[in-house]
């Protein structure tokens, strides 16, 4: 003998998947809605870098360029230099890879060695030490400011490249110890003294043991020094000097200039131009980023 369900439990499934399309339906709107007002700035700011001046004046802040050009884009990137002060970004932007490229790889490196010896070579004094480095990390910019002009000025680094990859360096080194002395608690001490009995000294377990199992954290590491260090101005702007400025410091120049017509398509391609390297580290690793933060959380 068959059985047959009630017609109101069907009505009831039905109506509890209607509820719930219908729940989808909003909160996909709502997050939409967020999305593009969150993104609102960005296409103003890319649909104003391709209009011209005349019909920034006439047209409306939100409008699709009537006619695309590109002269603010090659205004902004140009290097028409006199002395040692150049008009456009091109100079100022291979400065900042020469700074960020070199500070990224060294603060990396020195954290991931320090991360490994706290949490795996326990001596005394390592956890003091790990809390002066992570109470480092929330010092303003402005304390050390003097005390590290004065550093600058008596190693003969003051207003140069070398000097601001050693102000980086330092200022980094707290997070990026923090983020691989996390990441290495979680490897299991077994593996530390399994190569201790093999005969592996300090080195040989790092570079053959942690640093390959280290992919994860290294992509977090990379990716948040490289976005403070592109993206910072208060120590560009404080111990360069012309001709050595970073991408920040000869931004803030262009767009606060007061000599002739306001260009407000070069201030939007320049700021642009200033973005794209964070903007494309985060679009190419951002996945690998996230996973890096959770990859050393649990223990084990």
């Amino acid at each position: 003998m068959t059985n047959f369900a009630p017609a109101s439990t069907f009505n009831a499934g039905s109506a509890g998947k209607w509820r719930r399309a219908i729940l989808r339906l909003i909160l996909l709107s709502v997050l939409v809605i967020f999305a593009l007002f969150y993104l609102m700035p960005l296409f103003v700011m890319v649909t104003t870098s391709l209009k011209s001046l005349e019909e920034i004046r006439t047209g409306s802040l939100v409008a699709l360029p009537r006619e695309v050009t590109f002269e603010a884009w090659r205004t902004a990137w140009s290097s028409a230099c006199t002395g040692i002060q150049c008009e456009g970004l091109r100079p100022y932007f291979w400065n900042s890879v020469q700074l960020a490229i070199p500070a990224v790889l060294i603060s990396t490196l020195l954290g991931a060695i320090n991360g490994y010896v706290i949490a795996q070579w326990k001596f005394r004094g390592a956890n003091l030490i790990f809390s002066l480095m992570l109470f480092g990390c929330f010092i303003p910019f402005q304390v050390v400011l003097l005390p590290m002009a004065r550093t600058l000025g008596l190693m003969g680094l003051a207003g140069s490249i070398p000097g601001l990859i050693f102000v980086h360096v330092v200022y980094g080194i707290g997070f990026t110890t923090l983020f691989f002395r996390n990441y290495y608690v979680s490897v299991p001490s077994e593996l530390v003294k399994a190569a201790k009995v093999d005969g592996a000294g300090f080195f040989r377990i790092f570079w053959s043991i942690f640093l390959p199992l280290s992919l994860p954290i290294i992509v977090v590491t990379v990716i948040w020094q490289f976005t403070q260090i592109w993206n910072d101005f208060l120590f560009g702007v404080s111990f360069s000097q012309a001709g050595t400025q970073p991408i920040t410091v000869a931004l803030n120049n262009i767009v606060n200039s007061t000599t002739g017509v306001k260009e407000y398509n070069v201030d939007m391609a320049a700021a642009i131009i200033a973005a794209l390297p964070t903007l494309l580290v985060y679009v190419v690793a951002g996945k690998y980023f996230i996973r890096g933060l959770t990859a050393g959380s649990v223990k084990g």
